[in-house]
């Protein structure tokens, strides 16, 4: 599905593919409005992210890009994890370039709806604006971004807070107002 947001039409950004495995049923129960926020959050960060990407190679196919997100369980994102990272545990979120001969695929995004969940509620987040920071994180990741290094993170992390404020959400990045200490 081709998505374009206001924001996306009013700055006359390209019509990017984005494309949302089906929601299964806990996902449609825990965030209905899945599909939207990852359409949205997915387009600002491909046109915010992608000066990574040479110049020939923003041009290409008319400058637009495709990503595919997949809303997944634990297990699958555990299976994954195992399978290509070896690491026997849930991930909030696993990239998967398709790399440079694949474009105008950038690849793929999984995100775990338990660990999601379970990361919003412990960091006091909204679902949704986890949910989003995710997509966004994905994304940049499949762009060539990534945090390994301070340099890179203190990068990848600028960018996916001002993404975020484009979306409307607040800075992912900042820490909780801290409570006073009980007497």
């Amino acid at each position: 599905m081709t998505v374009k947001t206001k924001a996306v039409a009013a700055s006359r950004m390209p019509a990017h593919r984005i494309d949302i495995a089906p929601l299964p049923a806990a996902w449609k129960k825990s965030l209905p409005k899945a599909a939207a926020l990852a359409r949205k959050a997915a387009v600002i960060a491909i046109e915010d992210g992608r000066v990574k990407l040479p110049a020939r190679e923003r041009k290409r196919h008319g400058g637009v890009l495709e990503v595919s997100i997949v809303p997944a369980s634990d297990a699958v994102q555990r299976r994954l994890n195992r399978t290509y990272r070896g690491q026997d545990k849930a991930t909030n979120v696993l990239s998967f370039p398709a790399g440079p001969e694949a474009l105008p695929l950038l690849g793929d995004v999984v995100i775990a709806l338990a660990t999601l969940r379970r990361e919003a509620r412990s960091e006091n987040k909204a679902l949704a604006a986890h949910f989003t920071h995710l997509v966004v994180h994905g994304v940049l990741h499949l762009l060539g971004y990534d945090h390994l290094r301070d340099k890179q993170a203190a990068q990848m992390e600028h960018l996916e807070s001002a993404i975020m404020s484009r979306l409307g959400y607040p800075d992912p990045y900042a820490l909780p107002p801290r409570t006073a200490a009980p007497r």
